[in-house]
């Protein structure tokens, strides 16, 4: 299976589809992934560019960080 991300996709999405990508996120920063309930709650609304905004993360960086770990990043 390729693996590709869709960045108009919930984050929730992405975990379920891609659960390793959940480790990568914290590493970024997005620490409250893992947090109980986030991912079920704020996450099947949340997509990657809205929580770059939110955490003041640049999206380039977290494109990168994905590409590292082999994943195709598309919008």
């Amino acid at each position: 299976m390729k693996k590709e991300i869709n960045l108009n996709k919930s984050v929730y999405d992405l975990v379920t589809q891609f659960p390793e990508i959940k480790e990568i996120m914290v590493s970024i920063g997005f620490d409250n992934i893992t947090k109980p309930g986030m991912l079920q709650t704020a996450g099947r609304v949340m997509t990657l560019p809205k929580g770059c905004r939110m955490k003041e993360i640049p999206l380039e960086k977290v494109i990168e960080e994905f590409e590292k770990h082999g994943f195709t990043v598309y919008q």
